[in-house]
């Protein structure tokens, strides 16, 4: 383990200023690093940390690759308004993702990831709890709103509800009785399952909150916006970040940069194994008499996530792989809001809908990548797909950790690179 002097003297940069890449600025610099962040917008959580569902579910972290999950995605890519869009590429790196991703759809498999992601994510919520000192609840809209998950089929109700620790178990009738907003989607479910502690919050004011907190602190050296084009190496490690404006050195790097971080490992020879899963979110104001949820809610056929944050309504839903592509569909933009005003009709003025597209950069097991490379001097807390946020605290204090040289609070089996 490195002595306390040297960790004073260790330069740091982080590249990547979204959810994932701040906090780790944050956890290393009270670690005792000098960290500059290096952001390519110009301003700090601009991309996949901007506009996503607001929904900190720490508990309820079920990934996406799962037994039977390949022949749903099969139906859903014939609906137009279906959770899952698939647009072939002239990429193999989607093709290696897929395999990757099918070989991943077995029920021992999910299991297994869900119990390291559980981990995860009770050690970030903790991780939340020691920051709420730095950064106050209310400068981001908290909200311990507990997390309702509803069903559409009974046979998938019945299925969830039998499974050990799976929360309060809510008839249809129950969901609409404690969540009004849901009073119209009554007759369309089968019931529903409720868990406390989870919590909703706005993840871009949490990033703006945190930068602000960043720039006054001791160790922290400040941000630069740049276009990160490269890695520069050699045998002793990784030797700068090469931007469209020059040279940026330090002595040691961390890649927290979204999808982005795909293409900068690749100049270096490491292949992360991560997919831009694009998803959507629309954001309506809450009016005097709107009856919105207070409830985070979760349409679980559907994969639409609703949450109430501050005075404004964020939906967030659908998996398009379509690589690198962040314009609207406006068909998918089309049947997500009929679906919504379905839902929730009387939720929020959807008159007054934002639409925002982002990609999620995810792994085919739905678990980050947190810690070393091959290179001494190259660190990596990328891959959290839709969890970012819920994330991004438990990676950041991780990857400190690991930089440290400390001992893990569990196994990490499972979220670190695979040569």
């Amino acid at each position: 383990m490195l002595q306390e002097e040297e960790f004073r003297m260790q330069q740091i940069i982080v590249i990547g200023g979204g959810v994932v890449g701040l906090t780790s600025a944050w956890w290393l610099a009270q670690a005792g690093y000098r960290v500059t962040v290096l952001e390519r917008a110009a301003q700090v959580g601009s991309g996949a940390s901007y506009g996503n569902g607001g929904q900190l579910s720490y508990r309820y972290v079920s990934p996406l690759a799962d037994q039977g999950v390949p022949l749903k995605a099969l139906q859903w890519m014939f609906q137009e308004t279906g959770p899952l869009h698939f647009r072939p590429e002239a990429d193999l790196r989607q093709y290696r993702w897929l395999l990757s991703f099918l070989a991943h759809c077995r029920a021992d498999v999910n299991r297994k990831t869900t119990a390291k992601l559980l981990e995860l994510g009770e050690l970030s919520r903790q991780a939340m709890k020691q920051l709420e000192v730095t950064v106050p609840l209310e400068d981001f809209d908290w909200r311990d709103a507990g997390k309702l998950v509803v069903y559409r089929s009974r046979d998938l109700f019945q299925k969830a509800a039998g499974k050990a620790g799976a929360g309060e178990i809510w008839s249809a009738a129950e969901c609409a009785a404690r969540e009004p907003a849901l009073a119209a989607a009554e007759p369309l479910l089968a019931g529903g399952i409720y868990n406390s502690g989870e919590a909703v919050a706005d993840c871009h004011a949490f990033c703006l909150a945190l930068a602000a907190r960043l720039r006054e602190h001791p160790n922290f050296q400040g941000f630069v916006q740049g276009e990160a084009r490269r890695l520069l190496a050699d045998k002793r490690g990784i030797t700068g970040v090469e931007l469209d404006t020059g040279l940026l050195q330090a002595d040691s790097y961390v890649l927290a940069a979204g999808i982005q971080s795909r293409s900068l490992s690749d100049s270096v020879g490491i292949k992360l194994p991560l997919y831009p899963l694009k998803g959507y979110s629309l954001t309506a104001p809450i009016r005097a008499d709107d009856v919105a949820p207070e409830i985070s809610v979760t349409d679980f056929e559907r994969k639409v996530l609703y949450a109430r944050i501050g005075d404004k309504l964020r939906v967030a839903a659908m998996v398009d792989m379509v690589g690198e592509d962040l314009r609207h569909d406006a068909k998918r933009v089309d049947g997500l809001t009929r679906q919504v005003r379905e839902t929730m009709p009387r939720a929020a003025d959807y008159s007054q809908l934002s639409v925002w597209a982002g990609l999620r950069p995810a792994t085919p097991s739905s678990a980050p990548i947190i810690g070393a490379t091959p290179y001494r001097n190259l660190w990596l807390n990328v891959g959290h797909g839709p969890l970012g946020f819920t994330f991004a605290c438990g990676s950041a204090s991780l990857l400190a950790g690991a930089m440290r040289g400390e001992a893990p609070p569990f196994s990490l089996d499972g979220l670190t690179l695979r040569n």
